[in-house]
């Protein structure tokens, strides 16, 4: 059954622009729609999910969702919202981020479905038999350079310099368009609003060389309401791939997201109705510290990008941090969410062998590893009842060993309630 994809988009805060008769397309007949995706990287980030909850949304609409990853795109360039010339990628490179992108796509979509299934196409499968001169004899002469100029892309850039290859690349994307348009039907292409320009270049190659009409729809570029990029953390790029970004670390930034910021992106982020989510915001507005909108879009977003039992994970993982859990939580990790949580503590190494015959505990905590600077503070600290090990409370009895090594590889020690250190065995 089909609904309204552009009312959806609209009380999602999700339309930035569309050409006119979008809407009435959509209303009218089942569409096909592409969003691009370049593969630069081996792995989608958070940043990409906006233009793919497009697609899902667009499929759940009740049309076909066709995602572009742009191998031939990938070995150019896009200028836009670039300041410098990027690095180019080798075949082989592009290939292998393409099929890994390809994988992340599937999460989001189905490939299935026999009405509406989404499909996935690479622009280097069309473009790589195109030679030089018959590209710029059968599509450059129906782009004028002055429209081409005239694109906000380009313009920004050209104070500082931009390469031939790079200002081509609006052409290589709007034949793009007019190949899909003319060879699988899609009428439609969707992209974030820096795209514009470039999707654009699109609908009037279909116009000029094809005599046809296509579609544009275009979604806001998302900012924190603090004014930085979305998609970042401290620590860099969010990824979507759990070698990049662990599952814990990805659970904590949607967790970690401010009340103004999670209004905007549980809207965009969710597949929740209107109601549900209307019903949400209200239930935080009136207890903001319990943080529902935060809790609700973490665990939505982390079980679809990874799974419900690394959810469960992240969730434990999370409370061993920040709340009261206990020793057989602590024991129910593994090693790589177990080292995610505790990445950036101080850290200390000793051998497999220092712990077969068994190590006191003040050796352990003063000699063999430095959480304390001398044998009387870290007996005074026992004493006192403030060193937990493997968020156990221990007495001066207590004796280190193998048993104490949890995945394998660490022992975590607490001194106070605050300050962790997390002991590598090797």
């Amino acid at each position: 059954m089909k609904t309204n994809f552009i009312e959806e988009l609209k009380w999602r805060g999700m339309l930035h622009d569309m050409i006119p008769g979008t809407e009435e397309l959509l209303q009218k007949e089942v569409v096909k729609a592409y969003v691009g995706f370049d593969p630069t990287a081996d792995s989608l980030g958070v940043g990409n999910l906006v233009p793919i909850m497009m697609l899902m949304h667009f499929q759940r609409a009740g049309h076909k969702p066709v995602a572009l990853v742009g191998g031939a795109t990938g070995m150019v360039g896009d200028p836009s919202g670039k300041s410098a010339e990027r690095n180019l990628l080798d075949l082989e490179t592009l290939k292998h981020n393409v099929e890994c992108q390809k994988k992340q796509l599937m999460q989001f979509l189905d490939f299935d479905n026999k009405e509406n299934g989404a499909e996935l196409v690479n622009n280097l499968d069309w473009f790589k038999e195109f030679g030089f001169l018959e590209f710029i004899r059968e599509v450059g002469k129906h782009i004028s350079v002055n429209y081409m100029m005239a694109k906000d892309s380009v313009k920004s850039r050209l104070e500082s310099g931009m390469s031939f290859t790079e200002f081509s690349y609006q052409l290589i994307q709007g034949y793009d368009f007019y190949h899909l348009w003319k060879e699988k039907g899609i009428k439609l292409q969707m992209g974030g609003s820096d795209q514009w320009g470039n999707i654009t270049t699109g609908t009037e190659l279909v116009r000029r060389l094809g005599g046809g009409e296509a579609f544009a729809v275009t979604t806001p570029l998302i900012k924190k309401a603090d004014g930085t990029k979305f998609g970042k953390s401290e620590g860099g790029n969010i990824w979507l791939d759990p070698k990049k970004t662990s599952p814990y670390k990805f659970y904590q930034f949607w967790l970690n997201a401010s009340d103004a910021d999670t209004e905007t992106y549980i809207k965009i982020f969710s597949t929740k109705s209107k109601e549900e989510i209307e019903a949400l915001i209200a239930e935080h507005q009136e207890a903001p510290h319990m943080r529902v909108l935060q809790n609700a879009l973490a665990d939505e977003i982390t079980t679809r990008v990874h799974s419900a039992e690394e959810l469960e994970k992240a969730k434990v993982a999370s409370s061993i941090l920040f709340g009261k859990a206990t020793e057989e939580a602590l024991r129910s990790l593994d090693a790589e969410t177990l080292f995610s949580v505790f990445e950036g503590v101080p850290q200390f190494t000793i051998s497999k062998d220092e712990l077969n015959e068994g190590l006191g505990i003040v050796e352990f905590l003063a000699q063999k590893t430095s959480v304390f600077q001398s044998n009387g503070e870290a007996r005074k600290m026992v004493q006192g009842n403030g060193v937990a090990v493997n968020k156990t409370k221990v007495k001066l009895d207590k004796a280190i060993n193998q048993d104490d090594v949890n995945a394998g590889k660490y022992i975590l020690a607490q001194k106070g309630k605050k300050n962790y250190f997390l002991i590598t065995v090797e």
